[in-house]
């Protein structure tokens, strides 16, 4: 029998490089299996909603998840339960996602939104649809893409006024209101009935996003900028080993947040999205790894993909088997209150 068994060290290195090669086959599975839960969640909802419009019931159940995308109701929610320690009974899975997502950044950087965000994942392909197409992507100068990139920050200080300014009194007022109790079938209906200016606005968001990389994302998303400054929390890093870096600058190309990866030791920004798409494309081996800051140990991207599925999991399941997730809105309410959901407005 001809050959050799491989070194210890050799097999570390091959495992870890596997590893980078199939992290983005990874991310995107997960991407992906969250994109077509949002979908499902979006159609039974719809299904839900019609069946009080049109006044035919068709025993179709609302799915909570769709309070995922009332992000202001878990801020609020949140803040109702930090001041009263409990949690609310309207809208209680709005905060469980909104909390599941500030402790994945807490714990994996903006792994939100690199890994789960429909939003953001609908974004990446745009620009990739765009790069594809017309051969490039198009980048702000500097000096207005830094100006740029405070408006999400400034947009997130004016949620976080708004709500910090809330008593728990005047949330569970808020809530309870009418408006409050179908937000999401007002969020529903911005997307089903929107006006010419909100379409205009849409639809010059979504060609933005093809010519330039992650616009919505990188410029205007409150929602990422709180998951950027809870991710300087992390405790993982990109880190480079610059005695084992060749120069070759792909790892900068590669990132989707334009940081300047050649060039520094650690990344710590809050745009780092934890996407890994840096690690993947480098040709150098331990020339560069997502770590843990202190102990400087590698993290493989199948221990990333795992603990973002198994936390979500978890804290979702944990909402159900507690009774914290369903809105024990009864029938009669939403009988009573759909079909005039357009008169409702923000108390």
């Amino acid at each position: 029998m001809s050959g050799h068994a491989s070194a210890p060290g050799e097999r570390k290195q091959w495992t870890r490089r596997t590893d980078r090669d199939r992290s983005q086959s990874l991310r995107r599975a997960v991407q992906g299996a969250f994109l077509l839960l949002n979908l499902w969640i979006g159609v039974q909802f719809y299904l839900f909603v019609r069946q009080f419009e049109t006044g035919a019931p068709t025993g179709v159940a609302r799915p909570p998840g769709v309070e995922g995308w009332l992000p202001i109701a878990g801020m609020m929610n949140t803040k109702y339960f930090l001041t009263t320690g409990e949690i609310p009974v309207i809208h209680p899975a709005a905060m469980v996602l909104f909390v599941t997502f500030v402790v994945l950044s807490l714990l994996l950087r903006k792994s939100f939104c690199g890994w789960l965000c429909p939003v953001g994942t609908v974004s990446e392909y745009l620009w990739k649809f765009g790069r594809e197409t017309f051969g490039r992507v198009f980048y702000l100068p500097r000096w207005l893409d830094i100006g740029m990139r405070s408006l999400k920050y400034v947009l997130l200080g004016l949620f976080l006024y708004a709500v910090g300014g809330m008593s728990a009194q005047a949330i569970a007022s808020f809530l309870g209101s009418p408006y409050g109790l179908i937000a999401d079938v007002k969020m529903l209906n911005f997307f089903r009935h929107m006006g010419t200016t909100a379409a205009m606005v849409t639809g010059i968001l979504l060609i933005a996003s093809i010519f330039v990389q992650n616009f919505w994302c990188r410029y205007l998303c409150p929602y990422g900028a709180l998951m950027g400054l809870a991710a300087l929390a992390s405790p993982l890093r990109i880190r480079r080993t610059p005695s084992a870096c060749i120069d070759c600058a792909k790892c900068a190309k590669a990132c989707p947040s334009r940081l300047p990866v050649d060039r520094l030791v650690q990344i710590r920004s809050a745009e780092c999205l934890g996407c890994l798409e840096c690690v993947a494309v480098c040709p150098a081996a331990g020339a560069l790894d997502m770590t843990v800051a202190v102990t400087r140990r590698p993290v493989r991207a199948s221990w990333i993909a795992a603990a973002v599925v198994v936390l979500f999991i978890g804290m979702t399941g944990w909402a159900k088997l507690t009774g914290h997730w369903d809105s024990p809105i009864p029938p009669a309410v939403y009988e009573r209150l759909v079909p005039l959901a357009s008169q409702f407005a923000h108390p």
